[in-house]
């Protein structure tokens, strides 16, 4: 697998994981903070423009990079309806 595949998936893996534990209720309900929502976009901006330019790593077409944003995505939505029942059953709401 390729260098630069491995780097945004490990960028687009985090960013949902770090949205959702945020919160204890549904994340869709909720606004986040300014900081929350401009170190996302720039995380989602460099890691883009590193990988479809390879600067620092083989490059990537832009389609590989849509889809893993769309994975991630998906990931979130999962994570977000799970989390509450899985909160709950452990304790932590």
């Amino acid at each position: 697998m390729p260098k630069g595949i491995k780097i945004v998936r490990r960028i687009l893996d985090l960013l949902p994981c770090t949205l959702a534990a945020n919160a204890r209720t549904k994340l869709t309900g909720l606004r986040p903070t300014a900081w929350v929502v401009m170190s996302s976009i720039a995380d989602l901006l460099i890691i883009s423009t590193l990988a479809t330019r390879s600067i620092a790593m083989a490059p990537l077409p832009m389609s590989v990079v849509a889809c893993e944003f769309a994975a991630a995505i998906a990931f979130f939505l999962i994570l977000d309806t799970v989390k509450i029942p899985a909160f709950a059953r452990l304790g932590l709401s």
